[in-house]
């Protein structure tokens, strides 16, 4: 999208954003007397509602309750009410859950996809509206009556039932926008919005819902808590104040030089994605090595191959040489062994609504088609199961899995901002969709989409009181500790996302627990003929008593997952399917934890900068000692962490860390030391939308012995 459109899409946005917003405020106040400055009423006094109602009005109340108790600072208050930015909140969550989906109907019913039939596109006159009423009597009864608002409203939330089983989090038929509807004439204003003439070409985007979500934070929210702290002062803060959307052909800079560069140093160059990938920038190499040698120009097209052995082999140089005994080759190009494509594992561990991964996608798509044509003469194998060809026999038949593979093996993504982790999950279902349409797959002979490695980083659900009861009964003892160990450190994670190091700190437990039983008596190791142990009392941080077989250790930190995995289905207690999307989709909290225990291939990302929020400073400055003068300095190293040896992080961040002093840490430490840079961009001002920042786009290469 061009400048002038996005400017037109803001605007739409906001207009939207502030009708729908209105419109929220009034049911909350009028139905269930929830005013805008915070008060509540009492549900006695609300005679108008019925024992679902008043239910309703429970729920409501408990969720102020919840976000009124994560605000920073004093705020007043209304005797037994609320804050009034807690009001805020609730009434802006629900007005971008219906923007969210309204749009999404008008992506689905997009001629280029045609997902489901003219849903928004006419308002009342919509042709999906005039089927569903055919096939609804009672509907239908309600139109010719007069009541053509409450039978269309009742037409958007079948249209979303229909779809709750794929992206449940969007359109799950309980959601609280469900029972705050805009009034009829509010919907049909922002109906007319977004059926703009000057928008068409927005609906065709992919991106689409990422300018929205991007658009929909007021402004003078941010300038209000920039004015009010220099730092952002909760998550909620710090997930608006970095929304910053990255321009296509930064993403694509950053894809076509970390994975599409992957790919082409394991293809040896050979590869559509010299074509395709059109910001990759080519190694260079050498005329030649003695009698081995072979040039490629910037095309990548070979003049010169003599001597090439078998690429799934042995590693080798694009050169054509063979070093098999050390990481690198006389020429400077490393060794890139070939790789099945189902462990090209990509993260962008603050996504936002997922530009990234979506033309990773795309990438993806062509690199599943050469390794199966690649892999029908030297087969590759995954970790576990078979080959592609394999499992695989055809092409039609590996273009009917790959999109549902892309999704599950090789996109994750991680933000704080629920919000923003929809958006992601449901944009990448919308492009696995238009693969199918653009295999030619027919939409009743699709795969269901059952799982999107989208997460929002949580704590993890439930309560002390819970947590306490079900860890009770753990054994040994120390198992609960580990696991309560873990859903302490995850309190933070709303606040660190991607940052905490959960997993490392989990290990670091583990060991400690470790060395506290290898250091003590033996006094658990069961007594001859059956006899009673010593009762011994508990020394040091874990109850290590009941352990008797060094081989525990060994299997660990799988029992304390297993366990945590437990709680969180338990703590969800039911109410799950509210924060999924897909059907295969981990609970809250374990979900991260997951995400972060893997290593990735390639990571990319688009990082918040500034300072850390006031609730995780301390502990941020102790966990990250030489980059925390900068979020996207952390995240960085934080990146590099997570990556395979070998693996390419890119990334666009404030240019500042490349010559201020202040970084000099992170240069040398981290960016000369634990990886190299391949390609920088110094982009200056302007590329990152209203931000006031200048820019520089990299890639970095993780040592090959890290």
């Amino acid at each position: 999208m061009d400048k002038a459109l996005r400017n037109t899409l803001r605007l739409t946005v906001t207009q939207a954003r502030r009708l729908l917003e209105e419109a929220i405020a009034d049911r909350l106040a009028g139905e269930l007397g929830i005013d805008r400055n915070g008060s509540v009423d009492d549900v006695a006094r609300l005679i108008n509602l019925d024992d679902e109602g008043r239910q309703f009005h429970a729920e409501m109340v408990d969720h102020l309750r919840h976000i009124d108790a994560l605000l920073p600072g004093d705020r007043a208050r209304p005797t037994g009410g609320v804050a009034r930015e807690s009001v805020e909140q609730l009434v802006r969550a629900v007005a971008f859950t219906h923007l969210n989906r309204l749009c999404a109907f008008k992506l689905m019913e997009h001629p280029s996809r045609k997902l489901l039939r003219e849903t928004v596109g006419r308002g009342l006159n919509a042709t999906g509206f005039k089927f569903y009423l055919a096939e609804h009597p009672e509907d239908e009864a309600r139109w010719s009556s007069g009541q053509q608002e409450a039978a269309y409203r009742t037409f958007l939330i079948w249209q979303g039932a229909q779809l709750a089983n794929e992206i449940g989090a969007l359109f799950a038929p309980d959601d609280p926008a469900n029972r705050l509807f805009p009034k009829h004439a509010v919907l049909d204003q922002v109906l007319a919005l977004i059926n703009a003439p000057e928008l068409a070409a927005v609906w065709a985007e992919d991106e689409a819902l990422g300018w929205v979500y991007q658009y929909f934070t007021p402004k003078e929210l941010r300038d209000q808590a920039r004015k009010a702290s220099a730092a952002p002062r909760n998550a909620y803060e710090l997930a608006f104040r970095n929304q910053f959307f990255t321009p296509r052909y930064v993403v694509e800079f950053l894809v076509d030089n970390t994975l599409g560069r992957l790919w082409y140093e394991m293809l040896d160059g050979k590869t559509e994605l010299c074509e395709r990938c059109r910001y990759l920038i080519f190694p260079e190499k050498p005329q030649s090595h003695g009698d081995t040698g072979v040039w490629l120009n910037h095309r990548g097209t070979e003049t010169q191959r003599p001597n090439l052995l078998d690429l799934n082999s042995v590693p080798q140089c694009l050169c054509g040489s063979m070093p098999n005994s050390v990481p690198q080759c006389l020429c400077g190009s490393p060794a890139r062994p070939r790789k099945d494509p189902r462990e090209l594992r990509i993260l962008d561990p603050a996504a936002g609504s997922g530009h990234f991964l979506l033309y990773g996608f795309d990438v993806l798509l062509t690199i599943y088609e050469e390794a199966w044509a690649h892999q029908a003469d030297a087969p590759l194998y995954p970790p576990t199961g078979q080959p592609l060809h394999a499992d695989y026999p055809s092409l039609a038949a590996l273009r009917r899995a790959a999109p549902g593979l892309i999704l599950r093996h090789n996109l994750y993504a991680v933000d704080i901002d629920p919000r923003a982790r929809q958006i992601c999950a449901l944009a990448l279902w919308l492009r696995a969709q238009r693969a199918y349409q653009e295999y030619g797959i027919r939409r009743d002979d699709r795969p269901l989409i059952e799982r999107v490695n989208a997460v929002c980083a949580e704590p993890m659900p439930g309560d002390a009181a819970l947590l306490a009861e079900f860890t009770a009964n753990l054994q040994p003892p120390v198992l609960g500790q580990l696991v309560r160990g873990v859903f302490a450190g995850m309190g933070l994670a709303g606040e660190a996302g991607s940052l905490l190091r959960i997993e490392a700190n989990l290990r670091e437990a583990i060991a400690e627990a470790k060395r506290q039983w290898r250091d003590q008596p033996a006094y658990a190791q069961g007594a001859l003929f059956g006899e009673e142990p010593p009762q011994v009392a508990q020394v040091g941080l874990f109850d290590v008593r009941a352990i008797s077989d060094a081989l525990f250790w060994d299997e660990v930190e799988d029992l304390v997952l297993a366990a945590l995995r437990a709680y969180a289905e338990r703590a969800d207690d039911g109410r799950g399917y509210r924060r999924r999307l897909f059907a295969d989709d981990a609970a809250a909290g374990f979900a991260f934890i997951a995400l972060c225990r893997q290593r990735y291939a390639v990571l990319l990302m688009n990082p918040p900068f500034g300072a850390a929020s006031k609730g995780w400073k301390a502990t941020f400055e102790q966990t990250y000692p030489r980059t925390k003068n900068d979020l996207y300095a952390a995240f960085v190293e934080r990146g590099l962490d997570l990556l395979h040896a070998g693996g390419l992080l890119g990334a666009i961040t404030s240019r500042t860390g490349f010559f201020l002093t202040s970084f000099q840490k992170w240069r040398e430490e981290l960016i000369f030391s634990v990886a190299r840079p391949t390609v920088v961009a110094d982009l200056g001002y302007g590329v990152l939308d209203t931000a006031m920042v200048e820019t520089a786009a990299y890639v970095l290469e993780k040592s090959r012995d890290g």
